[in-house]
């Protein structure tokens, strides 16, 4: 199976059923760590940062048994070209 890959400028449903956009990928510059910059859809449209594998990570269901959807963030619409 491939690996789940971000997409730049898609929308994201957080488990919590919140509206983000995915805006670029960021590097640490000293760590070289890869984070995922994303903004509210809501509220005020903060921008926000998430070390790489954790945007793309399972939601953790011992933690939160009722939740159906399988990922932390998942992709609901692509940017349109």
């Amino acid at each position: 199976m491939e690996p789940r890959k971000p997409v730049i400028g898609g929308k994201y449903c957080h488990f919590k059923n919140k509206m983000y956009q995915l805006l670029t990928v960021a590097t640490h510059s000293e760590t070289k760590e890869k984070y995922i910059v994303y903004q509210a859809l809501y509220d005020d449209f903060r921008v926000y940062i998430r070390p790489y594998d954790m945007f793309l990570s399972e939601v953790d269901h011992v933690k939160y048994p009722k939740v159906t959807q399988k990922y932390r963030f998942e992709l609901v619409q692509e940017p349109e070209r």
